[in-house]
C-alpha cells in the first residue's frame, strides 16, 4: 500500500503561484515509478496534470505545459507542483497520484486531494 497526502492548495488571485506537494508513505514506497497530479473539476473525471518518472522523465497536459512544473525528491518521497500564471481556469481538486509497479501489475494509488481555487 501506498498513502498519498497533499498539501499546499488554497485560494490565489488571477496571475499569482501556489505550491502543492504530496508526501507518500507505505509499505510499498519503494515500487513507486511514476507520481503525477491530476485535476477534477465538478461533473467531470479525473484530467492529467503533469507526471514525472523516478528517473525525472516529466509530461504535460497542454492547458498547463509552461505554466506548472512538477518536480520530485525521490529520497523524501515527496513530489510537487508548482503553478504560476494561475488563471481562473485553473480552479478545480488537485490529486496526487502514485504508481506502484509490481513487475506483473500496477498499482495505482490517489490521494484525497487539495483545493485550488483562483480569483479573477
Amino acid at each position: 500500500q501506498v498513502h498519498l497526502v497533499e498539501s499546499g492548495g488554497g485560494l490565489a488571485q488571477a496571475g499569482g503561484s501556489l505550491r502543492l506537494s504530496c508526501v507518500a508513505s507505505g509499505d510499498d514506497v519503494d515500487d513507486i515509478t511514476v507520481m503525477g497530479w491530476y485535476r477534477r473539476v465538478l461533473g467531470s473525471q479525473p484530467e492529467l496534470v503533469a507526471t514525472i518518472s523516478n528517473d525525472g522523465m516529466t509530461t504535460y497536459a497542454d492547458f498547463w505545459r509552461g505554466r506548472f512544473t512538477v518536480s520530485r525528491d525521490n529520497v523524501k518521497n515527496i513530489v510537487s507542483l508548482q503553478m504560476s500564471s494561475l488563471i481562473p481556469e485553473d480552479t478545480g481538486f488537485y490529486y496526487c497520484r502514485a504508481d506502484a509497479d509490481h513487475d506483473t501489475y500496477v498499482d495505482h494509488f490517489w490521494g484525497d486531494g487539495t483545493q485550488v481555487t483562483v480569483s479573477s
